[in-house]
């Protein structure tokens, strides 16, 4: 959704007020607007940010204007204020989502405001979730710190935070899908060591996480893989039996299609010639596969 799609002009005015941290525009169009706190706004568009609350527009999550002001606590800490005053009957489930975005969200972590941020939302009675959704969006701080909070540890963010002694324990008792999930996360980060780590312990390496399981779940392990640009990590999955001809569920690409889209991408010069390497492999691995 971008700023310019919202045709409720008071909603429209308080969304722009947050994006410029006007505080005090923004007190007094909730003041005299309850509905700005009470009410959806109503769009046409789909998906997770389908009929958002004014709330959750401080996490700039999706992306509209790629930063937050300098004041976006306070802007957060207030909106919070009126949605617990005004909004009872909805406030636990605007914070909790509220909350998700902000741990998913790339600008707040790259504004350096997304622990101050959850922090609000917990403080004021926002769930800890278990932080695998964090991880997956690369925000291994804020995965880390939804645990600190209380969010419930799960074999895969013990994976991806290298908590070796809760995957020891966790591993036990995980079942066939959060062993996929894990090693999947483990993959995205090119985290060889974990990977190995798994497969020693017996983890299939093909197969496609549930959607459910918080990490992302229309591609393989090995499809991570070589989109972290680890060699070694695509290494260990293609020697564990990984499906060279695995299809991603969004675009039909193979592993050797994401390693040759990769570049095109960016990067600099290293990680270029890793995904050039990474290709090379997987051809050679292919073209071995197919003679076999």
């Amino acid at each position: 959704m971008q700023t310019s799609d919202i045709t409720d002009t008071i909603f429209l005015q308080a969304v722009e007020a947050i994006d410029c941290g006007d505080i005090a525009l923004l007190q007094k169009l909730v003041a005299d607007n309850p509905r700005l706190i009470t009410d959806r706004l109503q769009t046409t568009e789909e998906g997770y940010f389908k009929d958002p609350y004014l709330l959750w527009f401080v996490a700039d999550n999706p992306i509209r204007h790629e930063k937050l002001p300098a004041n976006i606590v306070d802007i957060t800490n207030l909106l919070i204020a009126a949605v617990k005053a005004k909004a009872p009957d909805t406030a636990q489930y605007q914070l909790d989502y509220c909350l998700g975005l902000v741990a998913t969200g790339r600008i707040p972590r790259d504004c350096s405001v997304q622990i101050p941020m959850m922090d609000a939302l917990i403080n004021a009675g926002a769930t800890p979730g278990g932080g695998m959704g964090a991880l997956a969006n690369g925000n291994t701080e804020a995965a880390s710190y939804l645990i600190e909070r209380g969010g419930k540890l799960t074999l895969g963010v013990a994976i991806g935070l290298r908590r070796m002694d809760d995957t020891d324990r966790l591993l036990q008792t995980a079942t066939t899908d959060e062993k996929l999930s894990s090693l999947t996360a483990a993959a995205f980060y090119g985290m060889a060591d974990m990977v190995k780590f798994l497969l020693d312990k017996g983890v299939e390496p093909n197969g496609y996480p549930e959607p459910n399981s918080g990490f992302h779940s229309h591609a393989t392990p090995l499809h991570q893989a070589v989109w972290s640009g680890s060699l070694e990590t695509v290494r260990l999955l293609v020697e564990a039996g990984a499906d060279l001809n695995a299809a991603d569920k969004v675009y039909g690409a193979t592993p050797l299609g994401w390693a040759e889209y990769a570049p095109s991408e960016g990067g600099d010069e290293a990680a270029l010639l890793n995904f050039a390497q990474i290709g090379s492999y997987l051809k050679s691995a292919v073209n071995k596969d197919a003679d076999s």
